[in-house]
Parts: structure tokens; C-alpha cells; sequence
């Protein structure tokens, strides 16, 4: 198996027999239907590498924002909407949604997703999600996890890590080789015309680094 190709992890629970075992290459997996799923605040090089991916291993690939009232984003709903529809433009198996308040594994089954697309990239990231993937078995045995570990040159990458680079001398050079070029130029002026705001006077409650 070359290292473009999936790891997949059996979301199945151990008291159950295994009546469909799960498939372990690209041709298996065809004609089904999967749920990539972030916050996508901004999206990254990360998020891109695991929607094409997504989208070469699935038929058909459900990229959602998943979303939290009590979380503060920042950018909007709308303005993450428009960054995926930017990004993915060109993608003919790749369709855009969001959800709200609900288990991700919950909204794998509403919209009839039989697999749900993870990444890893560290050992946390492993442990993590390892115990999701336990959890949305034991929810709904029908819908497995397929994990992809990213290149080492993107393996840390994700919108707080971006983010968090925001701020030092050079920061606008530094982030670029992390985010899609639609979606700097983007990001550069959402900071550049927050720190301008600030000061001047406006938007004073609005954090250096987010």
C-alpha cells in the first residue's frame, strides 16, 4: 500500500460480528459517500490535502462545518462557506454543508454518509481520535472512520497553529505557506484591518492573536 492510501479503522463494536469487513484501497471504497468535517476557520493547506484526498478515495465527498454556539470563530459561517466554495471550486465530487449542536456520526447518518474522513497528524491527534472513533461505533456501528496522515511538510498545520503565528515581525510571509492563496490574501486583510482598527480607536475588545 503506498503512502497516498488510507489507514481505515473499523468503527464496528467489539460484541459485534463483522458482517462487512471495510476496504483497504481506493477501488474498494468507490461509489460511497463521506463527511469531512472542521471548523474550517480559515481553511489551510491541511484542510486541502485531506478534501482532495477525500476526494479521490470517496464517490462522493460532504465537506461540513461543524458548528458550536458556544465557540467564538473568527471568521463567520458565511465567510468559511465562501473559503471552502473558493477552494474546492473545480472539485466535482466535493459538495459543501454545515451543521449545528449534533454528533458528528449523527450527521454522517442524516445525509446517508457511510464513512467519516479524520486526519492525524500527531500522536495526540492518534489518541484523540482513536477514542472518537470507539465512541461513534458504539452510536452507530454502520459508519466507519477513514484516517489519513498528512505530509511531513503540512503534518502540523491547522487553523489555530496559522493563527497563532499572527503577530511577530514577518508574520504575512510566514503564514502564506500554510494557506491557499484565495484564502491569504483573506486572512492578510481580516489582520491587517483589525490592527488598524484598534488603533484607531475601534474594535478594542478584538485580540491580537485569536
Amino acid at each position: 500500500m503506498s503512502s497516498r492510501q488510507a489507514t481505515v479503522a473499523a468503527a464496528s463494536r467489539t460484541d459485534a460480528p463483522i458482517r462487512n469487513p471495510l476496504p483497504t484501497s481506493r477501488d474498494a471504497i468507490r461509489n460511497t459517500k463521506a463527511v469531512y468535517a472542521g471548523s474550517f476557520d480559515p481553511v489551510t493547506n491541511g484542510h486541502m490535502y485531506m478534501i482532495r484526498e477525500g476526494a479521490q478515495l470517496f464517490d462522493e465527498l460532504v465537506v461540513a462545518i461543524g458548528v458550536n454556539p458556544d465557540k467564538r470563530n473568527t471568521f463567520s459561517l458565511e465567510e468559511r462557506l465562501d473559503f471552502l466554495s473558493q477552494c474546492t471550486h473545480g472539485i466535482p465530487n466535493v459538495s459543501l454543508d454545515h451543521f449545528t449542536s449534533m454528533f458528528l456520526v449523527d450527521y454522517a447518518s442524516k445525509i446517508g454518509a457511510r464513512y467519516i474522513l479524520r486526519g492525524i497528524r500527531h500522536p495526540n491527534d492518534y489518541e484523540y481520535e482513536r477514542g472518537m472513533c470507539h465512541i461513534n461505533a458504539d452510536l452507530n456501528p454502520r459508519i466507519a472512520t477513514v484516517f489519513l496522515i498528512p505530509p511531513r511538510n503540512i503534518s502540523e498545520v491547522s487553523s489555530s497553529f496559522v493563527k497563532g503565528l499572527v503577530g511577530p515581525a514577518g508574520w504575512e510571509q510566514v503564514v502564506k505557506r500554510y494557506l491557499p492563496p484565495a484564502i491569504y490574501r483573506r486572512f492578510l486583510r481580516h489582520y491587517r484591518d483589525g490592527k488598524v482598527k484598534r488603533e484607531s480607536g475601534g474594535l478594542k475588545d478584538m485580540p491580537e492573536r485569536v
